[in-house]
């Protein structure tokens, strides 16, 4: 009887054996088909067939998607809601050689200096981005035509330092309904100045339900809230298609909440394409102290919270202790949350010495200070949206006119801050600026500090910047006197695009093998501060016998198929780029950028919108030849602002650029975390 229990569990126990013995010989045939990507990966990180990683960092901390640490790419990889399924048949399928055709480019740039770039006859097989260069091109060298017809009308050089003024309003009215016609926004020809105001009258609409995925997935429920907020914003100019205009001032005031589920009022501002941090208010007072003030008034008011002072059983415990030592109480007046729903508002925005001040019926409610890398004259848009129904808006005490040149552009044309000329011997680094027309304070923040070092004033290190045209002709003429005057820019004459930036790096490429002699490339962006002396060391402290290839890599970064910087299948069908630096600053050796440009010159050089991936692509086809490229990170180039010690330190506005500057003259490598 008792073999008789066993045995029941002695067969449960060899069934479960077999299905343990099953498991693992699924996992082993799944590993079979999965081995030869590990060998190349594993080839990758060994530095095996010609590909050698030197890092450059504490080797404790992890090497893999550099891109994936970072909070920005994280929000942006939560938009998965209407990812793209990924098509059964590869658009692009590797041929039995094993390497990937490579679609040839339907035009050539011949030579970028001093000359207009000529471009190839259309076909009816181009690409997407293709037929994109093809239309900036011919935009572009009607526009270049335009700005030579102008030169015999100007009267030259002269008039950069007086300046053209324009005519604009001292004000401007605007009704709802022509404010819903011309895409919410109104157009500030000149921009603002010190006391200007902005009213809207309006009324919140009622809220109304949202689905909101993230909330479905941390609470229970379907996920639904209710929202009633809107949105008013000063806007600049774009600097190129396909870019999003600054937000110089962001002010969201949520009727129903958020989060915290108290109505809140939160500023913000948005500069290339990037959130600053946010300024809240929710109904509790800020500090008054002087640092917190602006223009002598508090960033946050008070008001009553949940229809009651969030203070209102403290101050009754307290009171009768007051009157009882005789010491007099002061009344207090608390307003409730400044919007309600289905009511009329009179809202407004004026611009004082320090910041913005928002009045709502005439009471003070916030106050937001200037953020760095903006000027009043740089808000020439107001954007209305959300669930608000806009009667009308006025703005008034603007400033009637605005010279071509400002005031602080003419002050700061100065003979020390020209660029000296081409060098005619070889020296050892050039360094390619990405700029738009209208970042001429971030030109000239770049002039003014570490284009000054020591390596650029000895000729060592040569910097030019290199800007595409804009669809205005006048600012396409002061780039070309700009040009003229510093002599530090190389103008593309084809229609500035953000899609359009892999032209401007092969453009880099083609002016640092054709025009100079030097021995590496590199490439940043105008708002990219560089430790000049820095980076050559780094570069000095590898050898010279391999090809370079140096920056802060990401190695198996998928690519995002959802949000705004989507990839589709069609332009890139692979689920995995290959190893890249990231675009705000990376250096390569100089046969690396003669190989683009021959592979340019054939029409072999495959294109793909992001421009740091493409060269990581073009990195990796050189890599297969006989070439021995050696891979070299270091988390100091930095991606996103700025870390101690850097390399590297990406969107630094102009005031930024000048504290960095400062820092160092001081010996400090220590960073500016404003803005």
């Amino acid at each position: 009887m008792k073999r008789l229990k066993v045995e029941p569990s002695v067969a449960r126990r060899f069934k479960l054996q077999h299905l343990l013995f099953g498991i693992a010989a699924l996992y082993l045939v799944f590993i079979s088909f999965k081995f030869p990507q590990f060998l190349e990966i594993a080839k990758t990180l060994s530095g095996d067939d010609g590909l050698e990683l030197v890092e450059d960092v504490d080797l404790s901390k992890p090497l893999f998607n550099s891109v994936y640490k970072d909070t920005f790419h994280r929000k942006l990889e939560d938009q998965n809601q209407d990812a793209p399924v990924r098509p059964s048949k590869e658009p692009l399928e590797e041929s039995k050689g094993g390497s990937k055709p490579i679609k040839p480019l339907q035009y050539q740039y011949g030579r970028i200096t001093g000359e207009i770039m000529r471009r190839r006859n259309r076909t009816n097989e181009l690409s997407v981005l293709e037929r994109m260069a093809d239309e900036a091109w011919t935009l572009g060298l009607s526009a270049w035509e335009e700005v030579g017809k102008l030169d015999g009308k100007e009267i030259g050089e002269s008039s950069i330092i007086e300046g053209k003024p324009e005519s604009c309003p001292s004000w401007l009215s605007m009704s709802g309904e022509e404010l819903a016609t011309g895409d919410k926004l109104m157009f500030l020809p000149c921009g603002l100045a010190a006391g200007s105001s902005i009213t809207v009258v309006g009324t919140s609409r009622y809220a109304h339900e949202e689905y909101v995925p993230q909330l479905a997935k941390l609470r229970r429920g379907d996920g639904t809230v209710m929202v009633s907020q809107f949105m008013v914003e000063l806007q600049g100019l774009k600097s190129v298609d396909g870019e999003d205009p600054p937000k110089i001032l962001h002010l969201n005031p949520r009727l129903k909440g958020d989060w915290s589920k108290q109505p809140v009022i939160e500023h913000n501002t948005c500069y290339r394409m990037q959130w600053g941090t946010a300024q809240r208010c929710d109904g509790l007072p800020s500090k008054s102290n002087e640092d917190m003030l602006v223009d002598g008034y508090g960033r946050c008011e008070k008001w009553m919270r949940n229809g009651m002072d969030s203070k209102e059983s403290k101050t009754k415990t307290t009171s009768w202790f007051k009157r009882f030592i005789g010491r007099e109480q002061k009344p207090e007046v608390t307003w409730p949350f400044p919007f309600t729903e289905g009511r009329l508002f009179v809202l407004t925005i004026r611009a004082g010495v320090d910041g913005f001040h928002i009045s709502v019926g005439g009471r003070h409610v916030t106050s937001f200070p200037y953020r760095m890398g903006f000027t009043l004259q740089d808000a020439t848009g107001l954007a209305i949206k959300g669930d608000v129904d806009v009667h009308s808006v006025y703005a008034t005490s603007l400033p009637a006119s605005h010279p071509s040149f400002s005031p602080q552009r003419v002050l700061e044309m100065a003979e020390k801050w020209k660029a000296r000329p081409l060098p005619k011997r070889a020296f050892q680094l050039f360094i390619g600026v990405l700029s738009a027309t209208n970042h001429f304070a971030e030109r000239m923040a770049v002039r003014k500090t570490w284009m000054q070092s020591s390596a650029i004033k000895s000729s060592n290190v040569v910097v030019r910047f290199f800007v595409a045209l804009n669809p205005r002709k006048e600012v396409n003429q002061m780039l070309k006197k700009e040009a003229a005057y510093f002599g530090d820019i190389v103008i593309l004459p084809f229609m500035d695009r953000y899609e359009l930036v892999v032209l401007k790096t092969i453009s880099i490429c083609e002016f640092g093998t054709q025009n100079v002699t030097a021995a590496y490339i590199m490439k940043c962006d105008d708002d990219t501060f560089v430790r000049v002396d820095t980076v050559l060391k780094e570069i000095e402290g590898i050898s010279s016998k391999k090809s370079l290839y140096m920056g802060n890599l990401n190695l198996l970064h998928r690519p995002l198929r959802s949000g705004k910087w989507a990839v589709t299948y069609e332009e890139w069908p692979e689920e995995v780029y290959p190893p890249y630096a990231n675009g705000p600053g990376y250096v390569i050796s100089i046969d690396i950028a003669k190989f683009i440009i021959s592979q340019h010159v054939s029409h072999r050089l495959r294109l793909f919108k992001m421009e740091d991936v493409s060269m990581g692509m073009w990195v990796e086809q050189f890599n297969s030849t006989t070439a021995i490229v050696q891979y070299s990170h270091n988390w100091k180039f930095c991606q996103y602002g700025c870390m101690e010690n850097y390399f590297t330190a990406h969107y630094q506005s102009p005031r930024q650029m000048i504290c960095l500057w400062d820092k160092l003259a001081r010996g400090r490598a220590q960073c500016c975390n404003f803005r």
